[in-house]
């Protein structure tokens, strides 16, 4: 049977609801180190009101009509310290501060061993998600170059050997999770655009060592970051390391498009790959009309094929009100369905 068409998805998370995170604390910050007030709920029953809220957000999806749905990370208190302070090697309780070009301080872990995966982090919960849906199911891990660039290194002394450390505990667990039912495997990359040149001295190479052997459709995504941290004022409209993602051994990539309304000729330099497009604009408190995401999508297709084109948000959904978010899913499924239409 062939796939659809313009299967629709979400790019990883979806809004945790006001019971189980405070989200004051949640929108001042995307944390690196372990942040464990973001929690309302006490850590004794802390699992279980996170496995209620992921299966909120997984019959959200379903209902919306998404293709492909994700867990929406729930149980994450960002989209990469889930998995980044799990490993041994780090340091996250006694963190240290890095200072950007704005003088903002951002407390993040120390490196001050070998990077290794000691244990499977995110395997019980593909086996939650894969046990409450029939839906083909996509789970997200923090890329190998992001992880690199979010901590302090303190052993290595060689970002490159660090990186591919990193690449390594993420091919191990990507590989259980597809043993736990994952259909697709994504990793998050937005730090690719953020240090360019570093990116591509090795993070084609990382990003490939992270994805060796995976059997399953496997994704990396880039944005600009989140809408609600970064907004679209400040966004650019290009990506500064795109291009060489064609290199890398994943079949799609996933970029963000409707907030900063890139130019989208830069599709063809990814080709052959499948790419995720972003045609929900995460920073208009609007829900889009399904004519909207339509004429995103048709925008879209006047560079890549339907088969290649996978509609989607811009990027997580966090930080959304509920009821926005599962508007917006509605529209794209539905804008999807008006060009699936027209295409026959």
């Amino acid at each position: 049977m062939a796939e659809a068409l313009l299967q629709t998805t979400v790019v990883g998370s979806y809004p945790q609801p006001d019971w189980l995170v405070n989200r004051d604390t949640l929108s001042k910050v995307v944390p690196r180190t372990r942040l464990r007030e973001i929690w309302r709920v006490a850590e004794p029953f802390l699992q279980q009101a996170q496995d209620d809220a992921t299966l909120l957000a997984i019959r959200d999806m379903e209902r919306a009509g998404l293709d492909i749905i994700t867990d929406g990370e729930m149980r994450r208190e960002s989209y990469s310290n889930h998995f980044a302070t799990a490993l041994e090697g780090i340091d996250a309780d006694r963190p240290a501060e890095i200072v950007s070009r704005t003088g903002h301080r951002t407390p993040v872990p120390r490196v001050v061993g070998k990077i290794r995966r000691a244990r499977p982090v995110e395997v019980r919960d593909v086996q939650f998600l894969r046990a409450n849906t029939g839906k083909p199911i996509k789970i997200t891990l923090p890329g190998p170059f992001t992880m690199g660039q979010q901590v302090k290194d303190e052993f290595y002394g060689d970002a490159e050997a660090m990186c591919m450390d990193y690449a390594r505990a993420v091919n191990e667990e990507a590989h259980d999770l597809v043993k736990a039912g994952a259909d697709v495997i994504q990793l998050d990359e937005p730090w690719l655009r953020n240090n360019p040149e570093e990116a591509k001295l090795y993070a084609v190479k990382a990003i490939n060592r992270a994805l060796q052997g995976l059997t399953v459709p496997t994704v990396v995504h880039l944005c600009f970051g989140y809408a609600a941290v970064v907004p679209g004022s400040s966004k650019p409209s290009g990506y500064s390391f795109l291009p060489q993602l064609a290199d890398t051994i994943a079949q799609q990539i996933s970029i963000e498009s409707a907030q900063p309304r890139i130019d989208l000729g830069v599709l063809k330099e990814l080709a052959p790959k499948k790419v995720m497009l972003g045609v929900i604009d995460l920073n208009d408190p609007e829900i889009e009309t399904p004519q909207k995401v339509a004429d995103r999508i048709r925008a879209g297709l006047k560079h890549l094929s339907p088969d290649k084109l996978l509609p989607a948000p811009d990027c997580g959904m966090k930080y959304l009100p509920r009821a926005t978010a599962f508007g917006k899913l509605k529209a794209l499924v539905e804008g999807a369905a008006l060009v699936r239409r027209e295409l026959g």
